[in-house]
């Protein structure tokens, strides 16, 4: 399993109100070129992001699932890349002093051809792509209107 944490310089309902955005998500997950809809009650458990991946021509339809949130706390979803596999997501919200939050990210593959990848290998490049989703998460959050 890939754990990348990341201080964002916000305080967590912020951040939480960007990753509880649907549409912004291709504007923070890496690989992801465009949200196609958005289920309402996003991200109420069982609902789904419908998101195009990869770059054009190559991109693939797909979505993400929603398992469970609290809000300002946490999200988890089940994220999908066919034919590639899917694996699952886990933020965590802790709020800090000054209100600054860190955003821990846990990630492992759970189906499909990209299971295999659950090693240290794996893990790495996972790691360094979801230091980059972070990163780009913690800009739209400490960017946001207050």
């Amino acid at each position: 399993m890939s754990i990348t944490e990341r201080i964002v310089r916000a305080p967590a309902d912020r951040v939480y109100g960007v990753l509880s955005d649907g549409w912004t998500y291709s504007d923070w997950v890496v690989g992801t070129t465009h949200v196609r809809d958005v289920d309402e009650g996003w991200p109420r458990a069982g609902t789904r992001l419908h998101h195009k991946a990869g770059p054009w021509p190559a991109s693939v339809k797909d979505r993400s699932e929603s398992l469970e949130c609290e809000p300002g706390r946490m999200l988890r979803l089940k994220v999908h890349l066919w034919p590639l596999g899917a694996g699952e997501v886990r933020f965590t919200l802790d709020e800090l002093d000054a209100g600054a939050t860190r955003v821990t990210m846990q990630e492992q593959f759970t189906d499909g051809p990209m299971i295999g990848a659950r090693n240290k290998v794996g893990d790495v490049f996972l790691h360094y792509r979801n230091a980059e989703v972070l990163r780009r998460l913690a800009d739209l959050a400490e960017r946001r209107q207050r």
